[in-house]
Formats: C-alpha cells, sequence, structure tokens
C-alpha cells in the first residue's frame, strides 16, 4: 500500500490531539472544489510505503497522539483496516476523514477509529453537481450517516461552501435530510467550511459565500443541529 503524502503535525485536523495526516491516493468523487485533486488518479509516485510510515510514527510516539487517515478516499482501500489496526498498535489514537460512498467498508473500520469526519456534500438534490458526477449513490451516503448517527463513534459532519453550489434552498433541504435521517432528532455537529481557491482546484471559477451568508447558513443549520459553526 503507498501512502501519497504525509503531513508530520498538526493541531487542526485531529480535534483535542496532536497528529500528524496520512493522505491516500485516490478518489471516486470529482468535486470541482477539490483542494487534493492531485491525488483523485490514484497516483502515488513519490509518496511512501506502508513501512515507512509505521517506521516514522514509532519515532513520534512521544510527540505525537494522533493519526488523521485522509485522501482522496481512504475507504477505497481494502487494505485499510490493516492499516488502522497498524496504527492503534502504536498506541495512536485514529481519524477517519471520508465521503461516507462506502458504508459497508465504514461499518468494518469503525471499530478502529476514535473518531469519523465525513463530508456531507450538499442536499440530496445539490450532490450531483458537488461531487461532479451525475448519479450519485446517494443510499450509500445515507447509509453512512446513519451508522455514526447510531453508532457510538464520535463523528462530525462538514460541509465545504461554494457560493455557485450552496444558496439557501440547498442548505435548507440539506438540514431536513439529515434531520430526517436522525430519526427526526438533531445531529450533534456540522461544520461548515468556506471554500477557498487553490491552484489544485479543478474549477477555478469558483468562489466562497460572502459572511453575510455564512452566518445565515449557521442560524439556519442550527434548527437541525445541536452545534453549528464555521471552521476556516
Amino acid at each position: 500500500m503507498n501512502i501519497a503524502g504525509l503531513q508530520k503535525m498538526t493541531l487542526l485536523d485531529f480535534p483535542g490531539r496532536v497528529a500528524c495526516t496520512v493522505f491516500l491516493p485516490g478518489c471516486n468523487f470529482r468535486c470541482p472544489y477539490c483542494h487534493n485533486s492531485q491525488l483523485l488518479t490514484g497516483d502515488s509516485a513519490g509518496g511512501m510505503t506502508t513501512e515507512a510510515l509505521l517506521a516514522f510514527l514509532k519515532g513520534r510516539q512521544d510527540l505525537l497522539d494522533g493519526v488523521c487517515i485522509t485522501g482522496g478516499e481512504p475507504t477505497l482501500f481494502p487494505e485499510l483496516p490493516g492499516l488502522l489496526a497498524q496504527i492503534r498498535e502504536l498506541g495512536f489514537a485514529v481519524k477517519l476523514d471520508t465521503n461516507g460512498s462506502r458504508p459497508k467498508i465504514l461499518k468494518q473500520v469503525l471499530p478502529l477509529v476514535d473518531y469519523v469526519a465525513m463530508d456531507v456534500k450538499s442536499s440530496p438534490e445539490g450532490y450531483p453537481a458537488a461531487v461532479g458526477l451525475a448519479v450519485p449513490d446517494l443510499g450509500d451516503i445515507e447509509e453512512s450517516l446513519r451508522l455514526l448517527m447510531s453508532g457510538e463513534t464520535p463523528y462530525e459532519l462538514r460541509t465545504t461552501l461554494v457560493r455557485e453550489l450552496h444558496d439557501e434552498t440547498v442548505m435548507t433541504h440539506m438540514g431536513q435530510w439529515l434531520y430526517q435521517l436522525n430519526g427526526g432528532d438533531k445531529i450533534q455537529k456540522i461544520f461548515l467550511q468556506p471554500f477557498v481557491n487553490r491552484d489544485t482546484v479543478p474549477d477555478q471559477n469558483l468562489h466562497p459565500p460572502e459572511t453575510a451568508q455564512l452566518t445565515h447558513f449557521v442560524e439556519l443549520l442550527s434548527t437541525f443541529a445541536h452545534h453549528v459553526s464555521i471552521r476556516g
């Protein structure tokens, strides 16, 4: 298994932990606002091996207490459960970032992770434009959401907001959708992340929402979640 990249230390990616972030290559979505588009094809040339990653972690056991696994989409890898188990054996807490498109794998690895961050890209009707696919499987997305909502693993939901893709109607329908999936109860927490353009973003014609719109979205989603805040 090849690792596409490694951020050796972060205080931001894993709440409450001093962590490193491991980037796995390849993704089954083609979000037009993706910051890691260089990872989409799964080409990890110039990366590192699993053995090299584990050796790095063994040398950082006194400095780090968490490992964030992100991508790309980590659940595409059959080797993911084994990697997570090896990381935990070294004494690290594990956070998994996922788009929720592979619920069977998510269910398999939940006992091996301490925290999950799942991207909710949009409302159901907004998903095709948000993920760059004509027919994304929302049944899989919903199954992953139910797994998190009904389980004991701490989690967060997060949405990257793009002016061209997210408006009041989209955000209202997204909140209603999540609320209904949780059986008519408020969900734990949603983080809203304003889009930031970089040279790696596939569509260079996108923009973040205005500040007033961000504030409005927080107020709107607070009807459906206990905690809503802006990150970034």
